[in-house]
């Protein structure tokens, strides 16, 4: 805050020099004039004139008006901050001193202006950059680089490490997460950190030392809020492989590379296949199989999940064809819709057109919507799709319950036909009490509201026994079977089928 005043200052008293010589400019030409006649008059003309533009271009506050400064905080903005990184780069090249260069941001900033305001978050702005000020010597360079990010780069010193610049992240996060006052409101923030220390940067110029900046502050932002992360090598490493697999994943996109493997869902009554969920794997050439939770998140990144969507429902909906023809006894497939897949306006009719082009009942499509869609207040088209959807006749499985707090109103709100729980409830529930009374507590609950319900994760016959005991309606886990391309479905269930069929041996007692 102090060196923030103090550029204001020496700001307001440069206009104040100027306005007093621009004032006094006609009485110094008339006493040139009565003295020395029209010669000090044409002499005065010119040179008053060029020493005021002199003390213009002198002054250190010309930027403002270049807009090198924020209006409202008084800090640099990103031409100003760059040359002033430029700067201490070759300050600490040429003298062998440290630095280190620091990008801090207000998580959930855009959440902030949809509950409070535009107004409301200047204003938080304004608190952060006094807050930042007030943690940092007056040297240090502070700028602002959009509605909730700062950038910091310190002045040359001596001694600087990665231990002192942890301190020095915990410091501003500690003063910036401080309570602010909003019109009497007590309004709490977070930020997160990211920051690179001079002599790590991985290029030759500042510009590679704001980048490692970059990446740190973006990987601190993916490790939830209040998080802290310094540059290192291996940073930027995985940063070039996630890249590259983002551009692959597009490529993938476009050549229809990724395919639907199943795995097989079993009603605990009968031991019958009650249907196959559809799981989307992309068998690479190059890297080999890649899992879900490598390309999931790219193609959401980019907005694609409707496209992958679309892709794995023909792959699912030709599979039941193909099952049909063979003779196998499938009831359903079921396929994962993503939030963005149910903000999509167009989706009941989509899926409808995919159905009549199979010539598939709507009754054997399930599809599966994440419990967080429910739980997280869905906007009015998820709503609607989902209604539509389950009025065309399609099932819809609620996935992942007991991980998304979703209430019992959302449950009666949204035409749920069946909760899925979630593995983290059925591991070890053979041999953990706890886990028997939760799993117990989640089938009576689904019975009263007239669900029905799946357990996965099921990877061991104790856990599918104590399901099935519990009166759990359908299992899936690689204790049954680990997803398959649809190739080896057929002599799977046939097995299965064979398995079933088989009477039960019993032994003799011997003796």
């Amino acid at each position: 805050m102090f060196a923030r005043n103090r550029w204001y200052t020496l700001y307001a008293g440069r206009i104040v020099c100027m306005s007093w010589a621009l004032a006094l400019l006609p009485a110094v030409l008339l006493s040139g004039y009565f003295l020395g006649g029209e010669r000090w008059l044409v002499i005065l003309a010119f040179t008053c004139p060029m020493a005021l533009l002199l003390l213009r271009l002198a002054d250190p506050t010309r930027g403002v008006g270049q807009g090198l400064r924020d209006d409202r905080t008084g800090l640099l903005l990103q031409p100003g901050f760059d040359t002033a990184l430029a700067e201490v780069w070759g300050q600490t090249h040429a003298g062998g001193q440290k630095s280190a260069c620091f990008l801090v941001e207000i998580d959930d900033a855009d959440d902030l202006m949809a509950r409070h305001g535009q107004a409301a978050l200047d204003q938080i702005a304004q608190s952060t950059a006094d807050r930042i000020l007030s943690a940092l010597r007056d040297a240090d360079h502070v700028a602002r680089l959009g509605d909730a990010r700062f950038a910091i780069c310190l002045s040359p010193m001596q001694q600087l490490d990665l231990e002192r610049g942890l301190q020095i992240s915990g410091r501003l996060q500690a003063v910036l997460e401080e309570p602010v006052i909003l019109d009497g409101l007590t309004v709490y923030v977070s930020c997160s950190v990211g920051f690179c220390l001079r002599n790590r940067a991985p290029g030759a110029d500042w510009r590679s030392w704001l980048a490692a900046s970059q990446l740190a502050l973006a990987q601190a932002r993916q490790n939830g809020p209040s998080s802290i992360r310094a540059y290192t090598p291996e940073m930027q490493a995985r940063h070039d492989v996630e890249t590259s697999l983002r551009s692959d994943v597009m490529q993938a996109l476009e050549d229809q590379a990724f395919q639907a493997w199943f795995q097989p869902q079993i009603n605990t009554d009968t031991g019958r296949v009650s249907g196959f969920e559809a799981l989307a794997r992309w068998p690479d050439a190059a890297r080999g199989p890649v899992t879900p939770d490598q390309f999931l998140p790219a193609i959401a990144e980019q907005g694609q999940m409707p496209r992958l969507t679309r892709m794995i429902l023909r792959q699912a909906l030709q599979a039941l064809v193909c099952w049909d023809n063979s003779g196998h006894d499938v009831p359903s497939v079921a396929v994962n819709l993503s939030p963005q897949d149910l903000m999509d306006p167009a989706l009941p009719d989509t899926i409808a057109w995919e159905l009549e082009r199979f010539d598939l009942a709507p009754e054997r499509l399930c599809l599966e919507v994440l419990e967080t869609v429910v739980a997280d207040a869905p906007s009015d088209i998820t709503v609607r799709n989902l209604t539509r959807l389950h009025d065309l006749g399609c099932a819809i499985d609620l996935d992942d319950f007991g991980t998304g707090h979703a209430s019992i109103a959302a449950l009666k709100r949204f035409p749920v036909t069946r909760i899925k729980i979630d593995r983290s409830f059925v591991v070890k529930c053979d041999q953990d009490r706890d886990q028997q009374r939760l799993i117990s507590a989640l089938l009576t609950m689904a019975e009263r509201l007239e669900l029905e319900t799946l357990a996965e994760g099921v990877e061991t016959a104790g856990e599918h026994a104590l399901l099935a005991q519990l009166g759990c309606g359908h299992v899936q886990g690689f204790g049954i079977a680990r997803p398959m391309p649809v190739e080896e479905t057929g002599a799977w269930l046939e097995q299965h089928h064979a398995k079933l069929a088989a009477p039960p041996q019993i032994k003799r007692r011997t003796g």
